[in-house]
């Protein structure tokens, strides 16, 4: 198995149990949490494959990724009641999840020969977009758009990260580490000490 097909299983593993989360804290069914686990594991690579024009899309072509989501949906459905804090549990798997979906977009743009921007821009699709379809089809304030937290920079910061490891000619193995791993500390710094970037502040008209 290559690394890229790795780092795909991790991101929708822990992508799906983010999903599954939120589908307990709005309480859905069985059903229901399956549908969320499996659209916050698989929308933000599907998104990429069908912008790199990649055939068939990830998860078509190897159906056991949508198994494992709903395995993980499942599980969660069967154990949500035993975490005492559900969302500290859903921020914190997303961060993770958030850290190597990016390095597996970026990997995945990266061995296409994409240029860096199409790699960058891939990178933070492939982490972001599968979190925003579960919070907004849950009816939940997006964690990529939370006032006062780093995210989608953090997704930036990785995959570019990785864009100027592989034009320094560092092997594809470390560039995507240090792409998770940007990623992961950005976004744990933000959780942990508040991190951010500054925010608009409207301002009475001048006279």
């Amino acid at each position: 198995m290559s690394g890229l097909a790795l780092l795909d299983y991790a991101s929708v593993l822990v992508f799906a149990l983010t999903g599954a989360l939120v589908a307990s804290r709005a309480q859905l069914d069985l059903v229901g949490f399956a549908f969320i686990a499996c659209l916050t594991a698989v929308g933000g690579g599907t998104v990429r494959d069908l912008l790199l024009n990649r055939d068939p899309i990830f998860w078509v072509g190897q159906p056991d990724y949508i198994l494992i989501a709903v395995g993980a949906a499942v599980l969660v459905f069967f154990t949500a009641h035993l975490v005492e804090s559900r969302y500290n549990w859903l921020v914190w798997l997303d961060s993770f999840a958030l850290s190597v979906a990016v390095a597996a977009g970026t990997g995945a743009a990266l061995s296409l020969g994409q240029s860096g921007v199409i790699v960058v821009l891939m990178g933070i699709s492939t982490g972001c977009l599968g979190g925003l379809m579960r919070d907004v089809v849950c009816n939940e304030v997006p964690l990529v758009l939370k006032q006062g937290e780093l995210y989608v920079s953090c997704a930036f910061a990785g995959a570019l990260t990785a864009v100027v490891a592989n034009r320094l000619g560092f092997e594809e193995l470390i560039a995507l580490g240090a792409c998770a791993l940007i990623c992961w500390a950005l976004r744990a710094g933000s959780l942990l000490f508040g991190w951010q970037l500054p925010v608009y502040k409207s301002r009475p008209p001048r006279q």
